[in-house]
């Protein structure tokens, strides 16, 4: 009998980390989580490497940032040839099930690859997904993704992608297994159904920080400026933010009942827990909203990162990790060995023991250089028409970006613009850009200098099958003649 744990992964969208209570949240409502980081391993300092979703995605499920493949847009993703952790538990022994059906990592043919069953037992209403907010585009909310309250709790994707979790669970995965649950929420638009709408007082939620948008990457003040966020005021944000809490609310509801689904089952014991997301939200921070492709702020890169092996112990982990460290500790605990190269290192030591060293620094890009301007999304309408009509009017807008964070210091390059230094100590919500000053000249130089390190040391990955020297047809043709 095959004695390897089952693996849980659980995936909101766009989740910021300081929206969770136990993330140090004191107004939002999230039980589950709570609970589950209590139980586990909650990592206070995990950060992913990009700030949008199917490259961040990409990058986790591979151990690859997303420069060394060119998984850097949204249209470029993992092809066949291509290694993932799916795949690799697949092939490894393990049921890999991914319900619903998140099309925005996997190229054809890899889902098939890489999974034992995907899709729904219960089918989405597509309405719910696409449905078209209640103010017209010149309304102030309208660019601000705000939609306000849904009168009835649609199927949507999310509830469709749970449901389908349960069901599987509940008829009985062959173990060990892998089950994936990718959802939506709490990505905007800001909507939601009663009780989540209403279930935090507006009163309660937290302003947006602000910031001198002049010292700042110049996209800042041309979003703010295009989507005429200037014209919500103090009363309209927390409206925003406290939406965005109860579509939290709603994700950590509905990851209490696929847990509730795994004790059921009597797999509770025998099942490690992931708790994660893709990337985070402005949410009218700086004084713009949603995320930028080369916007690498602590709210758009750190990641809720929970992990309940119920094997092991319970506590925070305070050194530094990175989404790419998912895949080892994936086939670490499925005892596996890689079968190429990746940059990812296992957190399954930190399970047992949260005080051990793990990264003395983690890094995030993102952004283009101008000559990509044309491989750059295009096409959408409504609420997205400004942000794809920024990045090709202005492509420097979004131009490459490469972040560290150290214990003390946040520091960005960028490739069009000058860099940004913040201090995370006195500054944690990095709202004051100290790059340029003549007191950190050192510490920036000292930063630019592990930069280079880490792109010198991870810039691309020989595969470990090497090719024939010769094609058949060619060597088959000389020894005819």
């Amino acid at each position: 009998m095959d004695s390897r744990p089952n693996l849980l992964l659980f995936m909101p969208d766009q989740l910021r980390a300081d929206a969770v209570g136990c993330f140090g949240n004191p107004v939002a409502k999230t039980p589950n989580i709570d609970a589950l980081a209590d139980a586990g391993t909650r990592f206070a300092n995990a950060y992913g490497q990009h700030s949008v979703c199917s490259q961040s995605r990409i990058s986790m499920f591979t151990g690859w940032y997303p420069h060394v493949a060119g998984h850097r847009t949204l249209r470029h993703l993992l092809q066949p040839h291509e290694p993932n952790v799916f795949k690799s538990l697949r092939n490894g022994g393990y049921h890999v099930a991914l319900a619903g059906a998140r099309g925005d990592m996997m190229g054809v043919g890899v889902t098939e690859a890489s999974s034992d069953r995907f899709g729904f037992t219960v089918t989405p209403d597509l309405g719910a997904l696409l449905h078209k907010g209640p103010f017209p585009e010149d309304h102030k909310y309208y660019f601000a993704f705000y939609h306000g309250v849904l009168d009835e709790p649609p199927l949507d994707f999310d509830e469709a992608t749970v449901r389908t979790a349960i069901d599987w669970i509940t008829d009985g995965l062959p173990e060990p297994w892998c089950l994936f649950v990718p959802l939506m929420y709490p990505h905007p638009p800001f909507t939601a159904s009663e009780p989540w709408f209403s279930l935090h007082d507006r009163n309660d939620v937290p302003l947006p920080v602000q910031t001198d948008r002049s010292t700042r990457p110049r996209f800042m003040q041309a979003i703010h400026d295009r989507y005429g966020l200037g014209r919500l005021d103090d009363d309209d944000w927390r409206e925003i933010i406290g939406t965005y809490y109860g579509m939290t609310s709603r994700v950590d509801d509905q990851l209490g009942r696929v847990l509730h689904a795994v004790d059921a089952a009597g797999a509770a014991p025998n099942t490690v827990s992931f708790f994660f997301t893709d990337h985070g939200e402005y949410l009218g921070d700086y004084g713009v909203v949603e995320k930028w492709m080369s916007g690498l702020d602590d709210v758009l890169v750190r990641n809720p990162l929970v992990i309940h092996d119920p094997r092991a112990g319970s506590g925070v982990v305070e050194s530094f990790a990175e989404l790419v460290d998912l895949t080892p500790t994936l086939l670490e605990l499925a005892g596996l060995e890689a079968d190429y190269t990746h940059f990812g290192r296992s957190l399954v030591p930190l399970l047992a023991d949260v005080s051990l060293p793990h990264r003395d620094a983690a890094f995030s890009e993102g952004g283009f250089r101008l000559e990509e301007e044309p491989l750059l999304e295009s096409g959408n309408t409504g609420h997205y028409r400004h942000k794809q009509e920024l990045q090709h009017e202005d492509t420097s807008l979004t131009g490459r970006a490469i972040s560290i964070r150290t214990e003390h210091w946040a520091y960005t390059e960028r490739l069009y613009e000058g860099p940004e230094l913040f201090n995370r100590v006195d500054d944690p919500r990095e709202t004051v850009n100290l790059a340029g000053s003549a007191q950190t000249v050192d510490i920036e130089r000292t930063l630019k200098d592990r930069i280079f390190g880490w792109l010198f040391e991870t810039s691309d990955v020989i595969p470990w099958t090497p090719d024939p020297r010769m094609e058949p047809v060619l060597r088959s043709q000389l020894q005819a003649e």
